[in-house]
């Protein structure tokens, strides 16, 4: 079955800049191009060639990054000529439609990875039109579909939540003998020798959350002295912007309430970001907006760290009752997060069980493998009952929201 996956306009594939998305997409493509011809479009990058086979899958590159209306003109132009039997289209509803057009015979997947049908984003009349378009709409938690499904029940038999994954052989386990030496060598590195190690990796943003958890480590001061928070990320993907007015806030917090005790990386790639997990004792997200579901927890989990997160969106879906971490109810308070961390730093034993669990739930549920599996089922389906031929196409895609 020929398949094309639609990556959107802000970050190549793979993901040599970063991004959640393009993530999922490096991590499936090559297992559905063991049963599938994969035809990944993703926007261009002065780091990857326009076109290329990388691990069995064909990478075309198109001009318009970060210009909506100019990359989906490049999309729809490449699915023409490509006539997929079967296309997914990454986070943009409004363009599935448009893009259905370039290939009227093709079977039309939406991938949901954010609350892309909110009403500031979408009509409630292009809503209808790109759901009746979708064969099926996947989204990355049950979070993001139920929201869906509120606004169009008549839609709910198309949505399919299917989590996502990571990968098990790079996010090794903190007690595989290569994470092990790695993990001595980058806390010398980081001065991190003899403490206890909280871990953050994503934006900095003030609805990630970051500065709640700066606070909660001053909580923690007098119960563990010892403590440390790595800071793994930059404002946006792919560089540091050190005039954010938003990082400056944290750094100057840093150094004022809790110096010595707060190590910001910058922004790491992502094929060495795996490392920084291993030199934690803990992995903390402190989301205060209603995330769809945060990739990081996957690699957490993975690397058999034990998880402390906030009851916001899809996030709990991956720690409630799976016994590899605690879920803050209070997401906004930083003394309901401290106590959280606390009871984990306080007892190893509760820590290691949570990480080596973690882990197991990691292996047993979320793998690439059966995120392929699932997705694979998916188009599979959708190619059966492909929908009919659409009108002619647009002379232009929709204007950006």
């Amino acid at each position: 079955m020929r398949v094309a996956l639609v990556c959107t306009e802000k970050l190549p594939v793979p993901p040599v800049r970063g991004g959640a998305i393009q993530a999922y997409i490096d991590g499936v493509a090559p297992l559905l191009a063991r049963e599938h011809q994969v035809t990944v479009i993703s926007c261009q990058d002065r780091l990857l060639p326009p076109e290329e086979v990388r691990g069995g899958v064909h990478h075309l590159r198109i001009p318009g990054a970060n210009r909506r209306e100019a990359y989906y003109g490049s999309a729809f132009a490449a699915l023409a000529r490509l006539r997929p039997e079967v296309a997914v289209v990454y986070n943009r509803p409004r363009m599935l439609p448009y893009l259905a057009r370039a290939s009227p015979g093709t079977a039309m997947v939406l991938s949901l990875h954010n609350e892309m049908f909110e009403p500031d984003k979408i009509s409630t009349v292009e809503a209808r039109q790109c759901l009746e378009t979708a064969a099926a709409t996947v989204t990355v938690s049950r979070y993001l579909a139920e929201g869906i499904a509120r606004a169009f029940p008549e839609y709910r038999h198309r949505l399919v939540p299917i989590h996502s994954g990571v990968d098990l052989r790079r996010f090794l386990p903190q007690w595989d003998p290569v994470a092990r030496e790695e993990r001595k060598r980058l806390r010398r590195e980081l001065r991190l020798t003899g403490r206890k190690v909280i871990l953050y990796v994503g934006r900095l943003t003030d609805k990630k959350g970051a500065h709640v958890l700066l606070e909660a480590l001053g909580r923690l001061a007098a119960q563990e002295p010892d403590a440390v928070l790595l800071v793994v990320g930059s404002k946006w993907f792919g560089a540091d912007d050190p005039r954010d007015d938003y990082v400056r806030r944290l750094r100057r917090y840093a150094q004022k309430h809790l110096p010595g005790r707060v190590r910001f990386t910058g922004w790491v790639p992502f094929d060495r970001v795996h490392r920084y997990y291993w030199a934690a004792d803990l992995f903390c997200c402190s989301s205060q907006w209603q995330e769809p579901l945060a990739r990081v927890h996957y690699e957490a989990m993975a690397t058999g760290l034990p998880i402390v997160t906030t009851r916001r969106g899809g996030n709990p879906e991956v720690v409630d009752g799976l016994g590899n971490g605690l879920v803050v109810d209070r997401y906004r308070d930083p003394v309901a997060l401290a106590a959280a961390l606390g009871e984990i730093l306080a007892d190893k034993e509760k820590a290691r069980a949570m990480g080596r669990q973690g882990r197991r739930v990691a292996e047993e549920r979320f793998s690439w493998d059966r995120v392929a599996r699932d997705l694979g089922e998916v188009l599979t389906r959708a190619a059966a009952g492909a929908p009919g031929a659409l009108p002619p196409p647009d002379p232009a895609p929709p204007d950006a929201p």
